[in-house]
């Protein structure tokens, strides 16, 4: 630990989501009117580590951003909510990644991502920040990166005794979903301590076809059968199923009033992360991870809507009350 509070590394993605309101999405060869425009860094990279500041960790960011205006709003940003950004990388030749979003007057959205800088990422910056992950208590990694970068992460993590909790997202070389199988993950993905896939994800590296509440303590029992100590399926409003070789738990989901659920994944890893940091409880880690999840449903936007540690300890109380 590099100080008094509890320390984590996050490594992810960083982006921009450029959001344009507008009264219904243009088609071919069409143009339409905005009323609205905001520019707000998002991203598992960002969102995340604001989650786990805000549960008062000491968090860096690993990640990269483009030479351009957006990379230091993106380091502003995260600056405010005390994430160190010494390890958030500019790549020279290309643009911080974007989202753009149009979300016409029936709060339907439409996206389009450009991934910029992201897919700079090289496993040379991760061994430059070495010190980093090995000085954090948990180093959380969200897979939607180059794959070598995040292999280059575990290996640094798993010498140095660091717990890895890591989200099997797709890589970025990847490309587009369902053109690379989950299947074909390296095996150091199923040496980390906790794998949190959501239930489409898990069904997909453990080859079952058919994903349900009620696979999901098969498809977890299968990924820690092949080396991972804690699997933890996220399923939405169903909650979550925590699979290691002491048994199988379904933690079901907090009941709130949903209003955007843009921020629930992130806001779920970070909270987990800022716990596992502490303690070493899985199950009680969820808990408050889903408490968090839950929370970020009740705001819109990203990291505008995480939580703070107290609200999650609020919710948790209040569940307990009832």
């Amino acid at each position: 630990m590099q100080g008094s509070k509890p320390s984590v590394a996050v490594i992810g993605g960083t982006y921009i989501d450029m959001a344009i309101r507008c009264g219904q999405f243009p088609s071919a060869g069409q143009s339409v009117t905005g009323s609205h425009l905001s520019y707000t860094p998002t991203g598992p990279g960002p969102n995340q580590a604001a989650q786990a500041a805000l549960c008062g960790c000491e968090v860096h960011l690993l990640s990269k951003v483009g030479s351009d205006p957006f990379g230091e709003m993106v380091r502003a940003s995260l600056a405010e909510l005390a994430v160190n950004t010494d390890y958030v990388y500019t790549a020279e030749a290309k643009n911080t990644g974007i989202i753009v979003t149009l979300v016409n007057a029936e709060g339907e959205n439409a996206a389009c991502y450009y991934t910029g800088a992201n897919s700079a990422l090289r496993p040379q910056d991760i061994d430059a920040a070495e010190q980093i992950i090995s000085g954090a208590d948990v180093c959380l990694i969200h897979g939607r990166l180059p794959q070598q970068a995040i292999v280059t992460a575990i290996r640094a993590a798993e010498v140095h005794c660091t717990k890895v909790i890591l989200n099997p997202a797709r890589p970025i070389e990847s490309g587009h979903a369902g053109s690379n199988k989950h299947s074909d993950l390296p095996i150091e993905y199923f040496s980390v301590n906790i794998l949190i896939p959501n239930l489409y994800e898990a069904a997909d590296i453990t080859d079952q076809s058919d994903a349900n509440i009620r696979t999901a303590k098969l498809i977890g029992s299968d990924l820690v059968a092949r080396g991972v100590d804690s699997a933890v399926i996220t399923m939405g409003k169903r909650g979550c199923m925590v699979v290691d070789r002491a048994g199988a738990d379904h933690i079901p989901a907090f009941e709130v009033e949903l209003v955007d659920q843009t921020g629930r994944g992130d806001a779920f890893a970070g909270a987990l992360a800022a716990y596992c940091a502490v303690k070493d409880d899985v199950r009680e880690g969820v808990k408050f991870a889903c408490a968090a999840g839950a929370l970020a449903c009740t705001k819109f936007g990203s990291i505008e809507a995480l939580p703070t540690k107290a609200e999650i300890i609020e919710l948790l109380q209040k569940e307990d009350t009832e």
